[in-house]
């Protein structure tokens, strides 16, 4: 009898350093896995951010930051603060160079075509929309450039085409509910005055007729593209 009372006050001795043992070695293991599991994620956000696609022209790049800080996407300013009413100040280059730098993303963009004088976006619209926001593809920013076609004045056009690229923008809040899309989208209207698109772009992707592309119908339009470049 004796001898049980003394194995088990030994055991009750020596339990407690045991368990210790045991639970700072599951502890260092359980750490070790968290490191690697850190270090892993680490590295596949550092290859995301170090995307920057052959399209990523030092020309591209100067005018998408210039559009980004004016959105407030960069420079930790988020908010829709997207004033870039005079597009040849933001571009710094002619109409059709600045159409030119678009051309290598004919395969991820879309033109979302709108009717005359009307910012309202259909079905088809939408579809196409929300059919180019999810090939994101690792991108950083979903670029909206907005048009109107000559009817009508230069104010009321560049005013309609401002209202295109945020109908662009109000699809997207209200349809995928992202608190960070103020900072992944861009937007940029250009009204009537500049870089108005030829019939070359008729081959990309529209919501308009397939069977006619009218310079009129092409450019009462937004082009919305996913766009990843260093800055």
């Amino acid at each position: 009898m004796k001898r049980v009372v003394y194995l088990a006050f030994v055991i009750l001795l020596f339990l407690p350093a045991v368990l210790s043992i045991l639970w700072m070695r599951t502890a260092a293991e359980r750490l070790r896995q968290s490191e690697q599991d850190a270090a892993g994620s680490s590295e596949r956000v550092a290859v995301a951010a170090q995307a920057n696609e052959s399209y990523c022209t030092p020309e591209l790049k100067k005018i998408l930051r210039r559009v980004l800080q004016s959105c407030g996407l960069i420079q930790g300013r988020a908010g829709r603060g997207c004033q870039p009413t005079d597009a040849k100040n933001v571009a710094t280059m002619s109409g059709s160079d600045f159409n030119a730098l678009f051309i290598p993303m004919i395969g991820r963009g879309a033109i979302i075509q709108f009717d005359q004088g009307s910012d309202e976006i259909d079905a088809a619209d939408q579809a196409l929309i929300e059919q180019i926001f999810a090939k994101r593809g690792g991108a950083s920013y979903f670029f909206v450039v907005a048009r109107a076609s000559p009817e009508g004045s230069v104010g009321t056009n560049r005013e309609l085409s401002r209202k295109r690229a945020e109908r662009v923008m109000t699809h997207l809040q209200n349809t995928f509910n992202d608190p960070d899309l103020d900072r992944q989208v861009g937007l940029l209207w250009l009204g009537e005055e500049y870089a108005q698109l030829d019939p070359s772009f008729c081959r990309w992707l529209r919501s308009g007729e397939a069977d006619t592309c009218k310079p009129e119908e092409l450019n009462r339009s937004a082009f919305i593209t996913w766009i990843d470049c260093r800055l």
